[in-house]
Order: structure tokens, then C-alpha cells, then sequence
């Protein structure tokens, strides 16, 4: 089959004759279309030009339509609706302005930051939906490598995902504590030196989340290795059991507003101060989603928001 379909036939030009037809004048075409009254006869002189054949007679200083352009338009009206339902059907596959976003997030951020994001990107759009997850650090990039999520809000390393397929947008630091039940009689005036609590008993998060990390990287430090009665798969669980005289844990600083009264929490000496990087994380090919934009502005904005 012979293709006529040419360069000077776009979906461009395509809009401008349909409005023309719609307004049934260039000036009004051209202020429906933000356009001059040059452009929008140029579009058509040259659309006409690629379907080969007249499109218009000239009365005057007006284009009246002829048989054929008539004809066109009811082409045009399929080849455009058709369009839109190919590009919506192809953002929906890829997961792109599809109106519902997929986040994944550490349980600890679920206290604070997650619900100001969400409400805020709730107050710019208001029809888009969120599906949340919670889970471990590496469980949710692995969602996300997996295409199971949209974006995460995670703990970065800086510089991890340098030259990677994913960006990200640096939230805010936090700073890790020692957090002892409040029945063991501790100064919390004093910066714990982890030495001294080589005796104690810990609970810990599991292999996987951001905190055990940080909790091997600060034993190691001290230079030994604590006797953890039980680990955990989420941070409310772990604390509930230094709570309950389980044993000490390390978490982190964003969790203190919740559960200062609780538990005993103390500043780490500085050899074993660590922080956390908050960060959001998505596909890089992902970067032009309105939806993931959103979010990324909500997430600057909390993190203006608390940094004074």
C-alpha cells in the first residue's frame, strides 16, 4: 500500500484545520489557538500541499471549506481520538500519568513526613490516587527496580546512585540515637559511648533496613558485637520492646517527638554519630511524570519546611 502521508501532514497542522473548521475564520482560529493569524494560514496552505489536493476556495480575504476539506475532518476526528486513546493506553502501560501514583516508604517515615507529602500533593491534585507500601530498605528498591513502584522514600548514601538509572531528591539528614527502656536508671545528659553498653542486651530491625545497617556500622566501631535477643521487621515493633524492657536499639531521630516519653533516648558519642540521608528515589525515565513531579515538589517543600 502506497504511503501518501508526508512531512507536511502533522498532528499539528491536523489541529489547527480542525479548530479552522470548528471557528470557521483565521482570527478566531488563531486567538483559540494562542497563534498568529500568519501561522495558522501557513498551516493550512502547507497541510493542503501535502494532501495534494484543494482544500479551499478563496471569497474574499475567506477560506471557504470545499467538499474535500469536509471529507478530512471526519478522517482527522477518528485519527486524533484514536491518538489520545494509543498515548493514554501507552502512559498506562509504562505507569506515567496514569492518576495513581505507587510509593514505597520506610515504616519511621510513616509518623511525619509521608502524610505532610501526601496532603500536600492531595492539595494540587486532588483526583490522583496513592497506593502506599511500607518495608525495609531494600525491599522497596527491589520493588522499584521491579517496576512495582513509582517512586520510594528511602535512606541514600551520597553519591549511591550516581551515574545509575534512577534520581534523587536528598530530603533531610537524621541523626541516630541509643534508645534504652525507661526503668534502667541512665544519665540522659551524658553521650552513650556504646562500650559501656557491651553488657546489655539489644533488639534490632533485620538485615535489609536502614537503621540495621546503621547498628552494625556503630557496633563496629565500638569494637564488639552485641547480644541481640530479637529482631524485627518494622520499627514500631522494636520499640514497643525496649518499651517493655526488651533491650536497648538504636534508632532514628525522626521516631524522638513519638516516643521520648516512652523510652530513654541518648545522643551517641561522636566516634559512633552517625546520620541517615532521607531521600526520594525514582526512574530516571520517569523524570517527566507530572505525577512524580508532584511529588518531588511536595518533597522539596517539606524538606524547606523543616530545615527553617
Amino acid at each position: 500500500m502506497k504511503d501518501d502521508i508526508n512531512q507536511d501532514i502533522t498532528f499539528r497542522k491536523l489541529s489547527v484545520f480542525m479548530m479552522f473548521m470548528n471557528k470557521g475564520n483565521i482570527a478566531r482560529t488563531a486567538e483559540a489557538l494562542e497563534l498568529s493569524s500568519v501561522s495558522v494560514h501557513r498551516a493550512l496552505h502547507t497541510l493542503e500541499e501535502g494532501v495534494g489536493c484543494p482544500l479551499f476556495v478563496h471569497k474574499g480575504r475567506n477560506l471557504v471549506p470545499l467538499p474535500a476539506a469536509w471529507t478530512l475532518l471526519e478522517y482527522c476526528q477518528d485519527v486524533i481520538s484514536l491518538m489520545s486513546k494509543g498515548l493514554e493506553q501507552t502512559r498506562k502501560v509504562a505507569g506515567v500519568g496514569s492518576g495513581r501514583l505507587r510509593i514505597g516508604t520506610l515504616y519511621s517515615l510513616t509518623l511525619e513526613t509521608v502524610p505532610k507529602i501526601i496532603m500536600g500533593m492531595k492539595l494540587r491534585r486532588p483526583s490522583l490516587e496513592l497506593d502506599l507500601t511500607m518495608g525495609s530498605n531494600q525491599m522497596l528498591l527491589d520493588m522499584l527496580e521491579d517496576d512495582a513502584l513509582d517512586a520510594i522514600l528511602i535512606s541514600t548514601n551520597e553519591g549511591e546512585f550516581t551515574g545509575s538509572k534512577f534520581d534523587v531528591i536528598p530530603l533531610f539528614h537524621d541523626d541516630i540515637f541509643l534508645a534504652a527502656p525507661s526503668s534502667v536508671p541512665l544519665d540522659t545528659a551524658q553521650d552513650a559511648d556504646l562500650r559501656d553498653y557491651a553488657d546489655r542486651k539489644f533488639v534490632s530491625l533485620a538485615e535489609g533496613f536502614a537503621t540495621y545497617a546503621g547498628f552494625q556500622e556503630a557496633f563496629s566501631i565500638a569494637g564488639f558485637e552485641p547480644e541481640i535477643v530479637t529482631r524485627v521487621n518494622d520499627i514500631f515493633s522494636m520499640i514497643s520492646l525496649v518499651q517493655a524492657g526488651v533491650g536497648f536499639a538504636l534508632i532514628p531521630g525522626r521516631m524522638k517527638k513519638v516516643y521520648e516519653n516512652d523510652v530513654q533516648l541518648l545522643k551517641l558519642a561522636e566516634p559512633y554519630q552517625m546520620r541517615q540521608l532521607i531521600s526520594i528515589v525514582y526512574s530516571h525515565h520517569r523524570e517527566r511524570d507530572k505525577d512524580l513531579l508532584a511529588l518531588a515538589a511536595e518533597g522539596r517543600m517539606y524538606a524547606r519546611s523543616i530545615s527553617g
